[in-house]
């Protein structure tokens, strides 16, 4: 693939580490990566946002943002708010292929979920994905309550025609309850599309040497990482 959308079962679950640590293993198989932000929102003009964070993190990838909204909001309301002019669907997916143009990846990741609003007319990032005809990533939680999130998002994948190569938990607890641990096993029948990684609670804490090592362990090979299928990395993870 060379154009992947990221989205999530929500907001604050580690898309933006997940964006990171994708793009960190690429980098290290030597492939050259693009991160596209469509709309980023609750971050003014003078402050970081999701894209810089993931070169910050992730090494020398090329970043784009299309707009940015001060208000941390859905990114309609945010922009209207604004006063400034949303960024739609048509968009998203001509930045997207310009970009895959000039790079080997291109990594684009929404804000929230899948169907969070992006402009009044009601388009959503599954709307891009469509045009771009690209696979959506999803990441989820680890927790309780995240099986009824990921089904949800995965049937309104289904719902607009789109492929998913699979799904990461965002942020892996330190110490996991028997909700987490279980639902290691549960989450994939829940999105019908396989655990492609998950991501020890902190990573984007580290330090961008220790991310950058440590990134390709997170992720399977499916995402260009080394660790294990579901089975083994589930025993791995729990011990």
């Amino acid at each position: 693939m060379s154009v992947l959308f990221v989205t999530g079962t929500g907001t604050e679950i580690g898309k933006t580490v997940t964006t990171a640590a994708i793009a960190a293993a690429a980098l290290a198989r030597g492939r050259s990566v693009a991160v596209l932000k469509p709309a980023q929102t609750g971050v003014t003009a003078d402050e970081t946002g999701d894209a810089a964070e993931v070169e910050r993190l992730a090494g020398p990838v090329t970043t784009v943002e299309l707009a940015r909204y001060p208000d941390p909001l859905a990114p309609a309301t945010a922009a209207q708010r604004a006063g400034l002019p949303p960024v739609g669907p048509q968009q998203i997916a001509e930045a997207a292929a310009e970009l895959a143009v000039s790079h080997d990846l291109v990594l684009v990741e929404g804000a929230g979920g899948l169907l969070v609003r992006l402009d009044a007319e009601g388009h959503t990032l599954a709307d891009a994905a469509r045009l771009a005809d690209a696979p959506v990533l999803v990441v989820v939680q680890a927790g309780l309550g995240t099986l009824n999130s990921t089904a949800l998002t995965a049937l309104a994948l289904r719902h607009y025609g789109l492929d998913s190569p699979g799904i990461v938990v965002g942020s892996w607890p330190a110490d996991p309850d028997l909700a987490s641990r279980c639902n290691l096993t549960d989450l994939p029948e829940a999105a019908g599309a396989p655990l492609l990684g998950v991501l020890p609670e902190g990573s984007g804490a580290l330090p961008p040497s220790a991310f950058r090592a440590a990134a390709p362990t997170w992720l399977t090979p499916a995402l260009g990482g080394s660790k294990a299928p579901q089975r083994t990395a589930t025993v791995s993870v729990l011990a």
